[in-house]
């Protein structure tokens, strides 16, 4: 279902994707079929090398559903995720990986809690990364959790969905992405966490690894901490005549 301003948007970042793409849409339309929203889905390419702008030209083509924005260069995944929100139209906004590691069987199940919160992350209660990476996740969120004293088992999946209110309470920087969850519930916003499967990667390397990500996380972590410790917490009182 196609209109002039979309009920729901997907926003995809895309790097490297070529592959997966074809296949990712194939199993997302018709999960947008049987949602019977008018959709958009924001394919945004940042500076892939391999000809994903080019899967994604085509299925522009095929469906006017699809949108493109290209990035000038890789410039990382929380920039990807803030271009595609910031060009998201939709009163419901859905975001998710392109490696086929997020199903879009998952979205129905997320958008169903909207009903009662403002937005539902997924966690990927069965990961299904190389034990490495399982093992660092593990020991990333726990020492989130003690240094934000939040609950949260999986602040990093990508699949998410939310009500634009809460695209709008997001204030980008880099790395945000992998606390949208803690953000959001920290300017007020109800968050629950719904389990999601997770797949195994089928093409290519993981982008993020240990040794990339382990000290940028812990200062992105601190600056998120800091953000915490100082915001501004008042309340206006009645003044009547």
């Amino acid at each position: 279902m196609t209109s002039s301003v979309p009920e729901l948007s997907i926003v995809l970042p895309v790097f490297n994707e070529a592959k997966s793409l074809p296949i990712l849409w194939g199993e997302l339309v018709p999960v947008l079929e049987a949602l019977s929203l008018a959709a958009e889905v924001i394919v945004v390419d940042d500076g892939s090398t391999d000809g994903s702008a080019d899967v994604a030209r085509r299925l522009r083509a095929a469906d006017p559903r699809v949108r493109l924005i290209r990035l000038a260069r890789n410039a990382g995944l929380s920039a990807a995720f803030a271009a595609g929100l910031r060009a998201a139209r939709g009163r419901l906004v859905v975001t998710l990986d392109a490696d086929l590691q997020s199903d879009p069987a998952d979205i129905p199940a997320l958008l169903a809690e909207l009903d009662r919160w403002d937005a539902a992350c997924g966690w990927r209660r069965a990961r299904r990364d190389p034990w490495l990476k399982r093992v660092s996740s593990r020991i990333a969120n726990a020492v989130r959790a003690a240094i934000l004293g939040d609950r949260f088992h999986d602040s990093a999946c990508s699949l998410r969905a939310m009500h634009r209110r809460c695209v709008e309470a997001l204030d980008p920087f880099d790395g945000f992405h992998r606390f949208i969850p803690v953000l959001l519930r920290q300017t007020g916003h109800r968050v629950i966490e719904v389990p999601v499967n997770h797949r195994p990667r089928r093409f290519g390397r993981s982008h993020y690894g240990v040794r990339n990500r382990a000290w940028r996380g812990l200062l992105d972590l601190l600056g998120v901490r800091w953000m915490q410790s100082r915001r501004l917490r008042y309340e206006v009182m009645d003044d009547p005549p």
